[in-house]
């Protein structure tokens, strides 16, 4: 019975002892992820910006599902806070398993009314910010033996975006980082990941208009928005060891809107 038991529990939280940080963690996909993480057996650690409130409500959540979280307030943008992140991880969770990079900006605008600083602040904060964390989380994913890391990039990264050239490109270096990364770093059993999500059921997207909406849904094959969930499903898939043969993937979630 002991046996069996112990098959159940690894069965239904796979990432029992693991230890994740989720950039973003706040709202939106970045919520569903660390939520999902720890339904699936993880101590989640996660960053936000400036939504105490929210962080408090995403923490309690994972707190009542009865694993561990931890809050921590970082901007991407900045060594010193992404050092701290990692560092407050360890000491409070005792080493880190999975790196998800999910925190962005944007700052839309067509390219001849961009001005330098709208350009550096998404690069900065989408694509500068995820080379920072997975630069701090490599040593410490090489001290577990092993580990994961899965950063968010988006269908318009491959197929580009109106009024979104520096998001797009942030977007499209996260795919060229993570597939360098995963040669650097598969010796070591740390497996580098990419989710290209579509247009998903965010705060910011249910509040656009309905017309801007409704053009983005005739895109899509399967007829409906995603779910936060549904990106939290396959980035939590790509942290478990039923995905260790993974690496150097980029992966849609995006009911077929790219094609």
């Amino acid at each position: 019975m002991l046996v069996a038991s112990r098959t159940a529990a690894r069965d239904t939280q796979p990432l029992l002892g693991r230890v994740a940080l989720v950039t973003g963690g706040s709202r939106g996909i970045g919520r569903a992820v660390a939520l999902d993480l720890a339904a699936h057996g993880a101590s989640v650690a996660f960053t936000y910006a400036h939504d105490e409130a929210a962080a408090r409500a995403v923490a309690a959540a994972i707190d009542e599902s009865g694993r561990e979280a931890l809050a921590l307030r970082a901007d991407g943008r900045m060594d010193a806070d992404v050092e701290l992140a990692l560092a407050s991880t360890v000491e409070r969770f005792g080493g880190l398993d999975i790196l998800v990079n999910n925190a962005g900006i944007t700052r839309d605008r067509v390219v001849w009314k961009m001005s330098d600083e709208e350009w550096a602040d998404v690069l900065d904060a989408d694509l500068t910010a995820c080379f920072r964390y997975i630069r701090a989380a490599v040593p410490l994913l090489r001290e577990r033996g092993g580990g994961r890391i899965v950063s968010i990039s988006s269908i318009n990264a491959q197929r580009g975006k109106f009024g979104q050239s520096n998001y797009t490109a942030s977007k499209a270096g996260i795919i060229g980082l993570s597939k360098s990364v995963a040669r650097e770093v598969g010796q070591y059993g740390v497996t580098v990941n990419v989710v290209t999500p579509g247009l998903i059921a965010t705060d910011l997207v249910t509040a656009a208009p309905e017309e801007v909406r409704a053009r983005a849904l005739a895109e899509i094959v399967l007829g409906r928005l995603g779910q936060p969930e549904d990106v939290a499903a396959l980035i939590t898939f790509l942290a478990t060891d039923r995905a260790k043969h993974i690496t150097g993937a980029v992966i849609p979630v995006d009911g077929g809107q790219y094609l």
